[in-house]
């Protein structure tokens, strides 16, 4: 069966469900792969909770909980459809983004409380050692992602512009 451009149906199924178990592999839970997955390879990039139930064979409530899930994680965006109370949900392009965004704050957050643990241990003991070697790590991780971050937008700016 093929869709309105002439897609082969049951190929982009095949994938999805494949780049989801791509996700699921890399620590997603598996539903909210499967619905980033359908998201991501329409060309809208964008549907309602009722098209991706039919799409992914789920039930509301497993949309609703995928969604959610994603919406914590800045991987979609919740739109309220002009003139009604449904709810559509959007991938965006920048998505990676601000998915890793998400978690430079968290990372900040670790470090607070990892200087912490510094301080509390005792920088010259095991733990403290332990503790602030973590710490460097993760202030050195902080650095790396926002130059990366930095490159990828001007990378970004080069190969589609906007």
């Amino acid at each position: 069966m093929t869709d309105a451009v002439g897609r082969d149906q049951e190929a982009v199924s095949k994938f999805v469900e494949s780049f989801a178990a791509q996700l699921v592999e890399a620590g997603m839970q598996r539903m909210p792969a499967r619905v980033f997955a359908a998201l991501l390879s329409s060309d809208e990039g964008t549907m309602s909770s009722a098209e991706l139930g039919e799409q992914l064979r789920i039930s509301p409530a497993a949309v609703s909980g995928a969604v959610r899930y994603l919406a914590q994680t800045h991987m979609v965006s919740r739109e309220r459809e002009p003139g009604s109370r449904r709810e559509r949900y959007r991938v965006h392009g920048d998505q990676w983004y601000e998915a890793l965004t998400n978690r430079e704050a968290l990372i900040k957050r670790w470090e607070g409380a990892l200087r912490e643990g510094v301080s509390s241990l005792g920088a010259d003991t095991p733990a403290g050692r332990r503790m602030a070697e973590t710490l460097a790590f993760f202030e050195f991780v902080e650095g790396e992602v926002a130059a990366m971050m930095e490159r990828w937008r001007a990378h970004r700016q080069q190969l589609f512009g906007d």
